[in-house]
């Protein structure tokens, strides 16, 4: 049977923002270098391919009540992977806050530094807040952003492809080091960026560090189908998960790439324990720690409805909800699969803000370790993903108990790798070297 990828998000402390109130938790946890180089360790152990950490450019509103997203995530996974030899680092960086040079730059060391392990997950930034700590008067609009990031990653990629094959000569005797016709200017001029090029060193082990990108609008979808390795998604039903990775395989193919060539990668929010009854006793302790009535309204608004019209125990039915997902939603992807389960049968607020981990979104799986293996294998099989992004509910708690428990369930039934096969982040997820693509295809299958 081929196998699944799995991914560890580090969000300390866990998708249950508010977990840090537990009595066993430590409040400044996410800043620890300690605590993240034992859940490194544990990760590699499991031989996980890659920890992910989510990041923005600002504070929000929220840390009122729930420590943000804490230390800068290259900084961060930098050090981790440098105290690993096999797991791979997925860092989070802005398309609408970065230069294009300056990250291909850093990228491209990371690659080389961790010799083949390093990912950038590119987002645009929805959060308003960050364009005053950039000098911009305001933030620019869904659109506009996803137009930049279309060029940023368009340069980026021309720039890790700068430097061919055998640039470096090292001739030690003839004194030539390299061979500057082997080596590219981008000269780019487009509607954000102008840049010349090249960068100062040739490709690291993978070529180019992996893409991860994360966005269910249009603009989002079309950026993935062009440029990213591995999607990050968001589905709580199983009909919605399986439409959205056809939909990302068949846009690879219209984009000139084999579908195989994009792997997508389900967000799952994971609260597990020794014993269903542990699991449904700690997701008691955690609702309880929610701040319900914000949560609900936040949630109905993003949903499109009036503020109050529904409190956190009034069910929203399908015919409540308006007919296009509104313009100022947070996240579209977040947004349809809220609405596919609300398709399904209608949900109180309460319940959508509890099934999606506490305001996250994601989908909340709580059991059993069998349980929760019975669960990942049943929606792999389905077609719904060619692997999974596990957030642990409460960090301190889940990474462990999912390394330790699941993770051996998953490699008993060969499902997931026994041990780590291939040097390279790139080589485990069965992604082509760039250059050396696969042919493209005309049809995609599941």
């Amino acid at each position: 049977m081929t196998g699944f990828h799995l991914n560890l998000s580090l969000m300390t402390p866990g998708h249950f923002r508010h977990a840090w109130r537990l009595p066993h938790a430590d409040p400044l946890a996410y800043l620890d270098i300690d605590y993240f180089r034992r859940l490194a360790r544990i990760a590699e152990d499991a031989k996980i391919d890659a920890v992910f950490l989510g990041d923005g450019p600002s504070l929000r509103g929220e840390i009122e009540e729930a420590p943000g997203t804490g230390l800068d995530p290259l900084v961060l996974l930098g050090h981790l992977a440098a105290t690993t030899t096999h797991l791979g680092v997925i860092v989070t960086s802005s398309t609408t806050y970065n230069s294009p040079y300056n990250l291909a730059r850093r990228f491209q060391a990371l690659d080389h530094v961790t010799k083949g392990r390093a990912a950038v997950n590119i987002v645009t930034t929805g959060t308003p807040d960050a364009a005053a700590n950039f000098g911009l008067a305001e933030h620019p609009d869904k659109d506009t952003r996803y137009r930049r990031a279309h060029e940023f990653l368009d340069v980026v990629t021309r720039l890790w492809d700068g430097w061919e094959p055998g640039a470096v000569v090292a001739d030690k005797d003839g004194g030539r080091y390299a061979d500057p016709a082997r080596i590219h200017r981008i000269d780019h001029a487009g509607e954000f960026f102008s840049v010349a090029g090249p960068l100062p060193v040739r490709a690291g082990p993978q070529g180019r560090p992996v893409v991860v990108q994360a966005g269910g609008s249009e603009g989002g979808l079309a950026l993935a189908g062009r440029y990213a390795d591995v999607v990050f998604t968001v589905a709580q039903t199983r009909d919605r998960a399986v439409a959205f990775r056809q939909d990302i395989r068949r846009r690879a193919v219209a984009a000139g790439r084999h579908p195989d060539d994009v792997k997508v990668s389900l967000g799952v929010v994971v609260l597990v324990a020794a014993t269903e009854r542990e699991a449904r006793r700690r997701e008691q302790e955690l609702y309880a720690q929610l701040p319900i009535e914000r949560l609900s309204a936040a949630l109905t608004r993003n949903l499109g409805l009036p503020d109050g019209r529904f409190g956190p125990d009034d069910p929203i039915t399908a015919a409540d909800l308006p007919g296009a997902i509104p313009a100022g939603a947070f996240s579209a992807g977040f947004s349809v699969s809220t609405r596919a389960l609300i398709a399904q049968a209608p949900r109180t607020p309460r319940e959508l803000v509890q099934r999606g981990a506490g305001g996250s979104g994601h989908r909340l799986l709580v059991g059993s370790a069998a349980q929760v293996a019975d669960d990942l294998q049943a929606w792999f099989e389905a077609g719904c993903a060619d692997g999974f992004t596990v957030m642990p509910a409460d960090t301190a708690v889940d990474l462990e108990n999912f390394a330790r428990l699941v993770v051996p369930l998953l490699q008993r039934r060969g499902l997931f790798q026994p041990d780590y096969t291939h040097p390279t982040l790139r080589g485990r997820l069965g992604l082509p070297l760039p250059g050396r693509p696969r042919p493209a295809a005309e049809e995609v299958t599941a």
